[in-house]
């Protein structure tokens, strides 16, 4: 069965590339992924901040935007590198290259985040899974980086997708099953439900994504 929406017939990606600051200094310099890394803005730019993390230092619990010393009141061997920031706009350059072999509807959301809407490629490259998993596997092969791809019948559920497995993965949500899906998901898995959101929610006794589709307006 072709992965799209029979309804509204349409196909879209979200390829999100993973800690993608971190990643990209991990690749450029091979040791340090041996050891938990986190991109670090000066105190004096972004206030001494993470900007990024990579997988070892995340199982720390560290956590990107929190002061440094936290970071390393969590993890004592953590290594603080400053941003390159010219490197990250090019690898995010390079993969908006690649996604444009396969549709030229890009949207970009952020320097690490894009929606394709790959409806109109599907007679030349197959279903969005298809593309999806080539994208993924050239994006490795290619760059020496990951992403996670979420494909679905729409750019909320696309989003939603990609979150749901990291790093390196991909999620498909059809509308044919979505709700089997989405419905026990966290409220705060929505794009645009923040921390303050969350909490107002949560007070109205709304903790899922069906108890806030089904709750009044």
């Amino acid at each position: 069965m072709e992965n799209t929406d029979k309804r509204f017939g349409r196909t879209i990606l979200h390829v999100d590339m993973n800690n993608f600051f971190a990643s990209v200094e991990c690749m450029l310099n091979p040791d340090l992924k041996n050891f938990p890394v986190a991109v670090c803005g000066s105190t004096e730019d972004r206030h001494g901040i993470v900007l990024a993390k990579n997988d070892k230092a995340k199982s720390f619990g560290v956590l990107t935007a929190e002061p440094i010393w936290q970071a390393q009141k969590k993890c004592r061997n953590l290594v603080t590198i400053s941003p390159h920031h010219d490197e990250y706009l090019k690898y995010s350059k390079l993969a908006v290259e690649i996604y444009r072999e396969y549709t030229d509807q890009i949207e970009p959301f952020g320097i690490d985040e894009c929606w394709l809407d790959v409806t109109g490629s599907r007679l030349l490259f197959g279903d969005g899974v298809k593309i999806g998993e080539e994208i993924r596997r050239r994006i490795r092969t290619e760059l020496g980086l990951t992403v996670s791809i979420g494909v679905s019948f729409n750019k909320t559920f696309a989003k939603i997708g990609s979150d749901m497995k990291k790093p390196d993965a991909l999620t498909y949500i059809p509308y044919e099953s979505f709700h089997s899906i989405i419905d026990g998901l966290p409220a705060d898995c929505l794009p645009g439900v923040g921390e303050k959101t969350s909490a107002i929610l949560k007070s109205h006794g709304i903790y899922t994504l069906a108890a806030l589709a089904g709750a009044p307006d």
